[in-house]
């Protein structure tokens, strides 16, 4: 399976130092992950720390609660982007999907996808499926499909409930083929990762990334 390159090695913490993006640039080029996925300050230095490697940089837009205007969205998108980011992980407007505000999110997604796709980026759009109800949730992959999205995402990591096979299950039936699956939140062990990948998912977003990929049999390699 070669765990590793589904992988994005994270830290999102709001005391994240240089030294422990060092460390996690450090381990994502020993251990080839995806992606780092890193505070936003952070993609300058990260993106420095990757050249000549195989690693990409994401980072996070709207993090953790996904209730920035439209506006700050797309003015955070753009200065990621200068600063080398190659993923952006937007999170929705939470608020807006529990309050069935459809035509928000509709309208959110549709100012961010022109500035992300002129520049030809990735995006992965986080829903924090762990707090919407399963019709939240299909609503969510109708709008996001139709969008075009790269990657529909799970979880922040900030909400009582992370990445569950379920969900990755409920995401790949009702996404569009080309849209593709980032599960993240409470991912610690090899075993659950691989049941993520098995429901569909095709990235994992992970700050146990390293004890992960120890923990795959040693005929999978990485």
């Amino acid at each position: 399976m070669h765990i590793n390159r589904y992988i994005d090695h994270t830290i999102l913490k709001p005391t994240t130092l240089i030294a422990d993006v060092e460390k996690l640039c450090a381990e994502a080029r020993q251990y080839a992950f995806a992606a780092v996925c890193i505070p936003p300050n952070f993609v300058k230095t990260a993106k420095s720390l990757l050249q000549e490697s195989t690693v990409k940089t994401a980072t996070v837009i709207g993090f953790p609660f996904g209730y920035s205007a439209v506006e700050a969205k797309i003015a955070e998108t753009v200065l990621a982007m200068v600063d080398g980011a190659d993923e952006l992980d937007v999170v929705a407007n939470i608020s807006a999907i529990k309050n069935g505000d459809w035509l928000y999110i509709a309208n959110e997604i549709n100012h961010l996808m022109p500035v992300i796709k002129s520049k030809h980026k990735t995006i992965k759009v986080i829903i924090e499926s762990g707090v919407l109800t399963n019709d939240e949730i299909i609503k969510c992959c109708d709008i996001y499909g139709a969008a075009g999205i790269d990657y529909l995402k799970t979880s922040t990591g900030y909400a009582e409930k992370g990445a569950t096979v379920e969900a990755v299950q409920l995401f790949r039936r009702y996404l569009p083929g080309q849209a593709q699956i980032k599960a993240s939140g409470g991912i610690r062990d090899y075993t659950f990762a691989k049941q993520l990948i098995e429901a569909g998912a095709t990235r994992l977003g992970c700050s146990a990334s390293v004890a992960i990929v120890q923990g795959a049999p040693a005929t999978e390699g990485y």
